[in-house]
């Protein structure tokens, strides 16, 4: 269950760094009112589509692993 969980949320971080303009998340950010330097390498990872590929490579990946691998 806790796969299925991860995976989820790896995937919709992985689809908002995607399609979500980098102003818009920017705004997002300093609406949750986070500390400068979190929010600051938050900006700097999604610049980086790497990361979001990443997420998105690692979702399916996970729920794999997880469905192969007992306790997992």
């Amino acid at each position: 269950m806790v796969t299925v969980v991860l995976a989820v949320a790896l995937t919709a971080i992985g689809l908002t760094l995607v399609f979500l303009p980098a102003s818009e998340l920017a705004d997002l950010l300093r609406a949750v009112s986070l500390p400068r330097d979190i929010e600051r390498t938050l900006l700097d990872l999604a610049a980086e589509r790497v990361v979001a590929y990443a997420c998105l490579l690692a979702s399916p990946v996970l729920l794999i692993v997880g469905s192969l691998v007992r306790g997992v």
